[in-house]
């Protein structure tokens, strides 16, 4: 019998990167779970959720009796997201963290130690399609997230797999009910925890 692909999942404790991680699961792939500690301070008027989110994760990855991973990387987000966004508002520009996250972070550092650590795949719970290594639309246009994900390397495009891309938003949430997910019906967040009162004076 082959052995399964490994496939090291963005876990952030909600509900479609816990049923991204359930549906890999049932079609065989090796599931290792893995929270992105970005962030975790507290800005004025706004908690950050951090420690809420990765416990949400870990008791879904305990759930599905999938290894699971902590990968810090506030060091390396605060510059490459939290400076560039500060740095555009400074010279008159609006900028969009999710791009810079996503380009920086979830697929160039989270995709380069998950290779390093033996994993054949990345995945995510993003609405987006990937075929021969091209970004397509997800079939839920409501949720579609291509846009934030088209300065992605082709190669990480290529190793990763996006399995809530032809579903609908109202089927994934009807799937973590019927999983029995802890977070079934957790409210969506915004998932960038310092767009706040930002300082940047």
């Amino acid at each position: 019998m082959a052995k399964p692909k490994t496939v090291f999942v963005g876990m952030s404790g909600g509900v479609d990167s816990s049923v991204t991680a359930v549906l890999l699961k049932n079609a065989g792939y090796h599931v290792v779970g893995v929270y992105m500690k970005n962030w975790s301070k507290d800005l004025p008027g706004m908690k950050c959720p951090w420690a809420e989110d990765l416990a949400d994760a870990k008791r879904v990855a305990t759930k599905l009796d999938i290894d699971f991973r902590i990968f810090d990387f506030e060091t390396e987000y605060h510059a490459k997201v939290v400076d560039y966004m500060i740095e555009e508002f400074r010279k008159g520009n609006t900028p969009n963290p999710d791009v810079m996250c996503n380009q920086e972070i979830k697929f160039k550092l989270f995709y380069d130690i998950a290779m390093s650590q033996g994993a054949d795949f990345i995945a995510t719970g993003h609405y987006a399609i990937s075929e021969d290594g091209n970004l397509k639309l997800a079939t839920d246009t409501n949720k579609d997230q291509t846009y934030f994900l088209y300065r992605i390397s082709d190669e990480a495009i290529s190793q990763t797999l996006f399995p809530l891309g032809k579903m609908l938003k109202p089927e994934v949430k009807q799937l973590a009910a019927e999983f029995d997910l802890d977070n079934a019906y957790k409210k969506e967040s915004m998932g960038v925890c310092f767009v706040g009162e930002v300082g940047i004076k």
